[in-house]
């Protein structure tokens, strides 16, 4: 269990990317970081340099969870529910079933599962709890019908829970990425194919970094604690849709 004077923070999906942009962000801003992820060496790491606890947690094992909510401790101040991600782009007439699956275990039922295992530490902090979704639930595009199924789906968890909190000290809210570059989202994807996920984002002048999503985060949880950010949409200017990207080049 944590014991700290700081307000505490868990992060899924620390190890890389907008996760580790998050809990530093967060630690800078005088959170104690847990910083959960499968890949323990990463989160270790991070978390000896940001002053928090490292946890190894698969979202989708239940005893990875529970262990999980007793090193958070009685007391949550935020939880950034931003472990998923996406597998594969194929078309509807090619998918791949089994990584349909696991976008829905990790961005759906892992999701539902930390909170559902956090909400009485969250409640006893007046906690936020911030839903890392995508764009990918805002419209449907051609080979994305998994991952906009498992976003779609994550963000009716949000919404479902935020009504039955209402009257509950605890806020929910939304953050909706656009186009990201960070090391491997695309690469994670595209099962290593390295030009795959190069080509996501050929031409594309100044996509959003993991930065820029950690400072949206940051600046969600900071707010007063009667104000619910709902859900805030970012994009990269290049972005209009997520079929509508301006390319250079």
């Amino acid at each position: 269990m944590t014991t700290t004077n700081a307000p505490v923070a868990v992060v899924t999906g620390a190890s890389s990317g907008i996760g580790a942009a998050t809990a530093r962000a967060l630690a800078a801003d005088g959170y104690h970081v847990i910083c959960a992820a499968r890949r323990y060496d990463r989160v270790h790491d991070l978390a000896a340099d940001i002053g928090g606890v490292a946890v190894a947690c698969d979202i989708t094992d239940p005893d990875d969870v529970a262990v999980l909510a007793e090193v958070a401790g009685d007391r949550v101040a935020l939880l950034v529910n931003n472990a998923g991600g996406a597998v594969g782009q194929e078309p509807l007439a090619e998918a791949d079933f089994d990584a349909w699956q696991r976008m829905y275990d990790t961005n759906v039922l892992g999701a539902a599962r930390v909170t559902k295992a956090l909400l009485p530490a969250l409640e006893a902090a007046e906690g936020t709890v911030v839903f890392v979704t995508s764009t990918a639930a805002e419209a449907a595009y051609e080979g994305g019908a998994g991952y906009n199924a498992a976003k779609a789906g994550e963000r009716m968890v949000v919404g479902a829970l935020r009504l039955e909190l209402s009257g509950h000290p605890v806020r929910v809210c939304e953050v909706a990425p656009g186009m990201v570059h960070t090391e491997e989202f695309s690469l994670t994807r595209f099962g290593g194919d390295q030009a795959r996920a190069d080509a996501v984002y050929a031409g594309v002048p100044d996509p959003l970094s993991a930065d820029d999503i950690a400072e949206v985060i940051a600046w969600v949880a900071s707010r007063p604690a009667h104000v619910n950010i709902d859900r805030l949409i970012v994009r990269p200017r290049a972005q209009a849709a997520n079929h509508k990207v301006h390319r250079v080049g």
